[in-house]
């Protein structure tokens, strides 16, 4: 009953243009209103500063700096220019440096809308000028993007980590061999695409000089691979890596001569408005779950998942469906912390192992990005580089369903994630 009527208040408050965060938060209010729990609510102001008291959450406003530190740094320029001198060469090689350069922005800003704007703002129309289709450079723009918040340091998986209690140094080891094995397949894909269509490349394509590129690139290369090592390797704590990631982009955008006094107070102006928006939700979420917690509803979840007889597997696949509908439709964050909570305690109680749990909804929560009709990604794309929605949509619908493949071969495979995270001890 209860259920019913906070779905009924979200829906109101969605259809009438609030903000998810205060559709979802007044939602669980009036609930205990309706439901005559208001007694409840008298303990609720205790519970958000609990649920938000958490060491790990210390890590996402850091690490959202120093990924706009290093954006106004100059970072993306060189390292697409570094990435052009690997692979520009190659047939379809902006394509490939499409990709390329998502795998080095993951250590950058872990966001798969942040990549695809800035992306899309530098490299479509830099392909469309030699030659390239606009819905093939906008659809793979969309595609590699989606890279960014899988391959750690990765804001969204400090977040599921803080909030259900999951290793972040484990859930940043299982999320390299995805985020790669995503990566393999987009630039094999382009591949495909540029011996099928004859695209643009070849020996002859003027690239930047390699040497000099690396040496431009490499602070920023060099600073995810110190924070990483020192993550997983035990000496520095997500929280203390952040930091370093900051001190190292100030550094770097110095260097490179494009980070000004100007640039650095908009980075901490956008940083806070970014963690204001992402508190509020935080609260708004804990309402919620509170809300969930005091009428079972992870408890109900079990018993009907018991009494329909699904193994792990068969959860796990009704997960992905929960989660990738989720991604499709809402804030990433907001949807992890509306529906993780729900639904991975069931999950873990089936013997599913936690860090392989994480990476799944991760994974999958940012391919809903990338999901008509209402994809983040697609919607960010489709503005930046001008374009119409459904032939972008049209456009990125091999990618979209590739990325499905490799989700399900993650959920069919726990050793894939699991394996590098069992190598170095962490879970």
């Amino acid at each position: 009953m209860q259920a019913g009527i906070v779905i009924g208040f979200l829906v109101v408050g969605l259809l009438s243009g609030a903000a998810i965060a205060y559709a979802i938060g007044a939602a669980a209010v009036l609930t205990f209103v309706v439901a005559d729990n208001t007694r409840f609510l008298a303990v609720l102001p205790q519970r958000l500063f609990s649920q938000l008291d958490v060491f790990a959450f210390l890590a996402m406003p850091l690490f959202i700096l120093a990924g706009d530190l290093m954006n106004r740094g100059g970072l993306a320029k060189a390292l697409i220019d570094f990435s052009m001198a690997l692979v520009g060469r190659l047939k379809g090689g902006l394509g490939h440096v499409n990709v390329l350069t998502s795998v080095f922005f993951a250590g950058v800003s872990g966001s798969a809308v942040s990549d695809a704007a800035a992306l899309g703002n530098a490299l479509v129309p830099e392909m469309t000028r030699r030659g390239y289709k606009l819905d093939y450079a906008a659809a793979i723009t969309g595609a590699s993007s989606i890279i960014g918040p899988i391959i750690p340091p990765s804001t969204i998986l400090i977040f599921y980590g803080a909030l259900m209690e999951t290793s972040v140094a484990a859930l940043f080891a299982a999320g390299i061999v995805p985020g790669l094995l995503l990566a393999a397949a987009l630039m094999a894909m382009n591949a495909f695409y540029a011996w099928r269509d004859d695209h643009p490349g070849g020996a002859g394509v003027e690239v930047p000089r390699l040497l000099p590129s690396f040496a431009k690139a490499l602070p920023a290369l060099t600073l995810p691979v110190i924070i990483l090592g020192g993550t997983l390797f035990g000496v520095m704590t997500p929280a203390e890596a952040a930091a370093v990631a900051v001190v190292a982009a100030l550094a770097i955008g110095v260097a490179y001569g494009d980070l000004d006094a100007a640039r650095v107070l908009a980075s901490l102006k956008r940083t806070g408005v970014l963690l204001g928006a992402l508190f509020i939700i935080l609260c708004a979420i804990s309402t919620f779950s509170y809300l969930a917690a005091l009428q079972q509803w992870p408890q109900a979840i079990a018993a009907a998942v018991a009494g329909w007889g699904l193994s792990p597997l068969g959860y796990l696949m009704l997960v992905n469906v929960v989660f990738l509908v989720a991604g499709m439709a809402m804030d990433v964050k907001a949807a992890v912390a509306l529906f993780a909570p729900i639904f991975v305690p069931p999950a873990l109680a089936m013997g599913i192992d936690p860090v392989h749990l994480g990476i799944v909804i991760c994974f999958n929560i940012t391919t809903g990005l990338l999901s008509p009709p209402l994809g983040g990604v697609l919607l960010i794309l489709a503005t930046t580089v001008n374009m119409n929605y459904w032939r972008l949509i049209r456009a990125t619908l091999p990618f979209f369903l590739a990325e499905l493949g490799i989700l399900a071969l993650l959920t069919f495979f726990p050793a894939i994630t699991l394996a590098l995270p069992r190598a170095l001890g962490l879970a």
